[in-house]
């Protein structure tokens, strides 16, 4: 028999390693917002579930609004994020199906312990709002379509304000990167608590307004329609979604916690 020619044995040799080595775990696409990442809630959530599945969930964290435009491409096979209206359009146009309650926590308005509008214990929102315009307060918006922001815009609209004074400012940023601006720049912001929870030990901001029912902030995840994307992993999402709404996933949300408080409330868990 015919030795193997030189140059062939090191492309035969890596065939064979290649043939031989680990495959790479299943990937699921989760399009999701910046707080449920930057409150550290997602790496904690998540970890069971890749172990005992052996896949690897890629988190996409933006906006709400770029989350459901990610999820309408057919770039991601779930979507977790926080704007009722939004993800009953995303599944009435047929781009998501089998919505689902997975859990709620709530905003607060922060701000410097100056307080230059007087908010410090208020429970009524848009009341804040007014207080920081006719002060003509620094203020941070998220600016960037997220579900914070669609909240916000709502707000200013109750309180009759088109906010546009010079220290009202459209960040364009995630969740984390606006408190860290905030903090920088003495100004108020809307902010959900549980990413605010996180950020707190770096920031020389305060919780100044909370409690009022319209700062309630529940998330849904829906899965992306695989008639509309049949590349989607259908079935890799929906092991995702029931992980999510089953009682280990519920159970899981309720511990998770930073210096001893709880940041995010299982739905069912009031």
């Amino acid at each position: 028999m015919r030795p193997i020619a030189p140059l062939l044995l090191p492309i035969l040799l890596l065939a064979v390693a290649a043939c031989g080595g680990p495959a790479e775990a299943p990937r699921i696409r989760l399009a999701t917002t910046t707080s449920t990442e930057d409150s550290g809630l997602l790496g904690f959530l998540l970890s069971p579930f890749e172990d005992r599945e052996g896949v690897k969930v890629d988190r996409i964290a933006v906006g709400t609004g770029q989350a459901l435009e990610i999820s309408r491409r057919g770039d991601a096979d779930i979507v977790l994020v926080h704007a009722r209206a939004r993800e009953d359009e995303f599944v009435a146009k047929g781009f998501g199906i089998d919505r689902r309650d997975v859990m709620w926590n709530d905003f607060v308005i922060a701000g410097p312990n100056e307080d230059p509008a007087g908010l410090r214990g208020g429970r009524d929102a848009t009341e804040a709002l007014k207080r920081i315009a006719a002060a003509g307060a620094g203020f941070i918006s998220r600016g960037d379509d997220s579900g914070t922001h669609i909240l916000e815009r709502r707000l200013w609209a109750a309180a009759g304000i088109v906010p546009g004074w010079p220290a009202y400012k459209e960040a364009g940023q995630g969740m984390g990167n606006c408190l860290v601006i905030a903090d920088e720049k003495r100004s108020y912001v809307l902010a959900d608590r549980g990413t605010f929870l996180s950020f707190r030990k770096r920031l020389a901001l305060a919780v100044l307004v909370e409690g009022d029912p319209a700062l309630r902030n529940p998330y849904g995840a829906i899965l992306v329609n695989p008639d509309r994307h049949p590349a989607v992993n259908a079935a890799g999402a929906r092991k995702l979604l029931d992980y999510l709404t089953s009682a280990e996933g519920r159970a899981r949300i309720a511990a998770f916690k930073v210096d001893g408080e709880t940041l995010f409330h299982p739905h069912g868990g009031e």
